[in-house]
């Protein structure tokens, strides 16, 4: 999946860790990213569209992370610091539950240098039914 996830690649996010606890059903992903002078609006801060984008990718590798096809149904984010131009962003999606073909994905976005909290989404995630052999 990462390998064809252009929209990703072109904001500069860097894949770090995918994982899968096979008991538990349960993935995991952590990612970064720079932000960019194309990343920031007429605040000087990073539009927030980009932290979505940023914490939605790290969302599907979270929930991707088993090798079932699996979608987003639905996702909030609050946005609690802004972050600027130079800073470097870490995401870490971790799947708090799975039930039926439904799931639940928390992802916590930090600045690199400090660690303080920039953003805090909650995805939620639908796995497709297998598509039938033609």
């Amino acid at each position: 999946m990462w390998d064809q996830d252009g929209a990703s690649r072109h904001l500069g996010i860097e894949l770090l860790e995918v994982s899968y606890d096979a008991h538990d059903r349960l993935g995991r992903a952590r990612t970064r990213m720079p932000v960019t002078d194309t990343m920031v609006n007429g605040h000087q801060i990073t539009h927030g569209g980009y932290i979505f984008t940023f914490a939605d990718s790290t969302f599907a590798l979270a929930c991707n992370a088993g090798g079932e096809l699996t979608v987003a149904a639905g996702c909030d984010i609050d946005f609690v610091r802004s972050a600027a131009l130079g800073d470097v962003l870490l995401a870490e999606g971790v799947e708090r539950a799975r039930y039926g073909r439904n799931g639940i994905t928390d992802v916590t976005v930090t600045r690199e240098s400090d660690g303080e909290l920039i953003a805090h989404f909650r995805g939620r995630s639908r796995a497709l039914k297998p598509r039938p052999s033609a």
